[in-house]
């Protein structure tokens, strides 16, 4: 055998776990642990000392092996992570088991790099490298040394010399079997040719390499047992190695006979309308070849074991049983055998009895996370704190459904999530805004294709309990068509006394869902078909008020968005001045939803701010490969793999990447350039009450309250009522009424000389609602149509800085109207000073917030005459002649 040498190729590969290198194959390794990264940026290209060389194990996931057909042997070396284990297994065992002796197999085989692949360095400095190895000779560790982070050896080739092997070649045994391999090598290509085009290029290496090499090359296409890899490369003799090899040869031809056997005895039984059964008889001949026909192991005995731990009722058991029996007697071909499977599958995936283990509830840490999780909403997170009471002190109570009422954006969908975490439940979320289908609450009956069960229960298959939080959002916007109503179906899972044994029309069995805490929402309460509305108990949240607006901001959204945009404040600071003028000028909304996007719009111009800026990277220390030394220690024709890796979005990727000098304030000037002219100002009101005939209403909508301004005028015509702006039947109806009483009180009020009067001679009303695209119906209007009118007719303005909302009857009785915190606060943000409200609804002033109430001032109506009286400037000068 040769002495130690210096060997000029750079790495040596030694066996791992279940992969072995033998000279002639073709290995691809992916270097991504410190360790390995700094051997190949060290080792692999630099000159290396006389007899030392890095050595790495090849882990089973990276190897590839292919046929060789290299001639020429040089020595060569390969490299070793000093962390991995040759007993070992992925990355995470190594770490597992590191404080275990690393045992070094004695003999590996030396390579050479053919081609070095460096990725991208991702922001943390880590560097991921791809070497593919030519495998060369076999080498023997004559010892083990340490540099740096990894291991070197000295290492002696193991090849056998020019005499020897001359000596081997006059060898009779030698002869006999290279004639004997070379018989089975050849039968074995002549296989392969009716199977694939490779056998004349393999012929050419049969005719051109050594035989004591075609015995690695050949054993290294095969998969053959880790045993068998290290017993193949121990083999040093090449009697011995030939020996081996033509065994190895000759089993993996009589595995390809026996194959091919049981292909045309399956073939021979099957007739031409039996095709379609191939592949099961092709798995059944198999197993009767090797002798194993375990059923336990058979997939419809897994799913009779899954089905046994599932828990159903004893009536449930009995159909599943009765059903799989059935199951079993059908073919897989057959049309029903996958919808029969998948019901058996759903059901045993059900959580018949399986529930979330409760801990004990703690009520201040509950109202703590309420508090954290939401501002303000007082009223409202204490009837959440009643509820979890009572769940506390009896854990199987009943309690109500409760439905968030309210416009988007105030926080009902977090609050039901908040009631799950509170009760340490699971949470799910069931969406039935647009849902028109009964099916989607009660399931498909399986006598239909493509049925499916319900939503309800889709959502406790995936949460894996019956006891969850589970949400019904949207419940107002559900519709009904002639696919049924699922408005009448949610009433048997809302009902109490029903849900016990609610009844999915696939299921087809009870299921109980009596354990389940139902929380829904919606937009409003009307469209709620008034059973269902009667099942639940209604919770309103009305909108925010500028104050609370500007808390819920600097506490919740502010450290939001920044996050989300990966800035902190030491990028991005944004005064409370600046938020209060995005929230006067630019929002009018109920809820924060549009003060989130504008605050996530100034947060976008931010970040392009500071990516723009001069950046210092932190990381200075970590450095790769240059591009000096890629360019001229790459192998010809060498390509370098690029992957883009993203940079964290979250402050502290960015934060450990860069650092700018000053944080970017945001000012006045910066907000009307990132979001434009200022949306509303305080005098829009002042502006559009400009001429007699235009009064202010305060009206209600899925968004909350709303200012709608009512514009009457006349012109010559025939004494007809126009009316315009997309108005509901209702709305019509009060301006019928405004108008009638008008008329009717004409004298009363100076607006005609006598009662004989007309005042629609020769004239017709026009009465117009602005915004006509957006549609308009309610009956809070009247009040407000008949202050329009009277001003038209008397061509008096009507003061800029009152608002009114409130119906009347024919006679001028003023009815009280619903949604007045919702309405007061939409005239609040509107900046009007005085609301003319209806007497009986003095009560409700109770909800709004004493803040809204100072700035401003709450005029009661009980008849038309009072609105009159306040709506006009310097009172009512007609109210003393009038005979009401």
């Amino acid at each position: 055998m040769a002495d130690s040498v210096e060997l000029p190729s750079r790495l040596a590969i030694l066996p791992f776990r279940n992969k072995v290198l033998l000279p002639g194959a073709i290995i691809r390794i992916r270097c991504t642990s410190p360790t390995s990264v700094k051997l190949v940026e060290q080792e692999l290209w630099q000159r290396e000392e006389k007899g030392l060389i890095g050595i790495l194990p090849v882990r089973d996931a990276a190897a590839d092996t292919k046929l060789l057909g290299s001639s020429t042997v040089s020595q060569g070396a390969d490299s070793l992570d000093q962390n991995s284990k040759v007993h070992g297994g992925s990355s995470d065992s190594q770490t597992k088991n590191q404080n275990d002796v690393v045992h070094w197999h004695n003999r590996g085989v030396a390579a050479r790099a053919l081609h070095l692949s460096r990725g991208v360095e991702k922001p943390s400095g880590r560097v991921t490298y791809i070497v593919v190895l030519e495998g060369l000779c076999r080498f023997s560790v004559q010892e083990l040394s340490t540099r740096g982070t990894y291991h070197t050896a000295k290492i002696s080739s193991l090849e056998m010399t020019k005499t020897e092997m001359e000596q081997v070649e006059h060898d009779p045994n030698f002869i006999m079997l290279s004639r004997q391999f070379k018989a089975t090598a050849v039968e074995l290509i002549s296989v392969l040719e009716q199977k694939q085009s490779t056998g004349g290029r393999t012929k050419v290496l049969l005719e051109t390499v050594p035989v004591h090499k075609l015995a690695d090359i050949f054993v290294a296409s095969f998969e053959i047992s880790f045993e068998e890899q290290l017993s193949m490369l121990d083999s040093v003799d090449a009697k011995e190695r030939l020996s081996k090899a033509t065994e190895l040869v000759d089993r993996h031809l009589q595995s390809i006979r026996v194959a091919e056997k049981i292909t045309q005895k399956v073939e021979g039984q099957l007739s031409k309308s039996q095709k379609e059964f191939l592949l099961r008889q092709q798995m059944k001949a198999i197993k009767e070849e090797l002798g194993d026909n375990d059923d336990e192991e058979d997939d419809l005995a897994a799913l009779e074991r899954k089905m046994q731990s599932a828990g159903m009722p004893q009536n449930t058991w009995k159909l599943a049983l009765r059903e799989l029996r059935r199951l079993k007697k059908m073919q897989p071909q057959q049309p029903g055998y996958s919808s029969s499977r998948a019901y058996l599958e759903l059901l045993s995936d059900l959580p018949w009895q399986k529930t979330s283990k409760e801990h004990e509830l703690d009520l201040r840490a509950a109202q703590e996370r309420l508090d954290n999780d939401h501002y303000g909403l007082v009223k409202v997170k204490q009837r959440i704190i009643e509820y979890l009471a009572v769940r506390k002190l009896k854990p199987d109570a009943r309690g109500p459904v409760l439905c968030f009422v309210g416009p988007p954006g105030v926080g009902k969908t977090s609050l039901a999530s908040s009631i799950a975490a509170a009760l340490d439940r699971k949470f799910v979320r069931i969406s039935l805004g647009g849902v028109k289908d009964e099916a989607d609450i009660r399931g498909h009956r399986r006598t239909y294709i493509g049925s499916m069960p319900g939503r309800l229960i889709d959502g406790l298959k995936k949460v894996a309990v019956c006891n969850p939080v589970m949400l019904l959002d949207e419940i107002d916007k559900t519709g009904s068509d002639v696919r049924g109503d699922p408005a009448s179906a949610l009433l048997e899972v809302l009902d109490p006394e029903q849900n016990k044994t609610f009844n999915d029309h696939y299921l087809n069995v009870p299921f109980d869902l009596s354990k389940v805490i139902f929380v829904a929402t919606a937009n409003r309460a009307q469209p709620i078909p008034p059973p269902l509305l009667d099942r639940m108990e209604v919770i309103e949240l009305p909108g925010y008020t500028p104050e609370e607006k500007l808390k819920i901001a600097m506490r919740h959204l502010i450290p939001r968005v920044l996050d989300q945009h990966g800035l902190s404040s030491e990028f991005l600071q944004i005064p409370k001045a600046m938020v209060q003028l995005v929230i006067q000028r630019y929002t009018r909304e109920a809820g924060v939803r549009s003060l989130e996007r504008n605050l996530a719009a100034l947060a976008r111009a931010a970040a392009v701010r500071v990516a723009e800026q001069e950046v210092v990277p932190l990381n200075k220390g970590v450095e790769g490969l240059t591009t000096p030394l890629l360019e001229n220690r790459l192998v010809d024709n060498a390509e370098v793999e690029m992957e883009v890796i993203p940079m964290g979005v979250n402050n502290r990727d960015i934060s450990n990447t860069f650092r700018i000098t000053s944080p970017l304030v945001v000012d006045e000037a910066m907000v009307e350039k990132v979001l434009g002219p200022p949306k509303f100002d305080g005098r829009e009101t002042a502006e559009r009450v400009v001429t007699p005939g235009i009064s202010v209403g305060l009206v209600w909508t899925t968004f909350g309250g709303e200012v709608q301004f009512v514009e009457a005028s006349t012109m010559a015509g025939k004494g007809e009522l126009h009316l315009t702006g997309q108005l509901g039947d209702v709305i019509k109806e009060s301006a019928q009424i405004a108008l009638t009483w008008v008329r009717a009180r004409s004298a009363d009020l100076k607006l005609a000389a006598s009662d004989g009067i007309n005042l629609l001679e020769g004239r017709d009303i026009h009465i117009h609602f602005p915004a006509g695209a957006v549609p308009k119906d309610g009956p809070s209007a009247g009040v407000t149509l008949v202050t329009a009118l009277v001003s038209l007719f008397s061509q008096r303005k009507v003061r800029s800085d009152t608002a009114m909302t409130g119906e009347m009857t024919l006679r001028g009785l003023v009815l009280p109207v619903g949604g007045i915190k919702d309405k007061i606060l939409a005239a609040h943000r509107y900046g009007i000073k005085r609301v003319i409200l209806p007497e009986r609804n003095l009560k409700d002033l109770v909800e709004v917030p004493p803040s809204v109430l100072a700035n401003l001032e709450i005029l009661l109506a009980k008849r038309m005459e009072d609105v009159l009286e306040q709506a006009f400037d310097s009172g009512s000068p007609w109210r003393q002649h009038s005979k009401l």
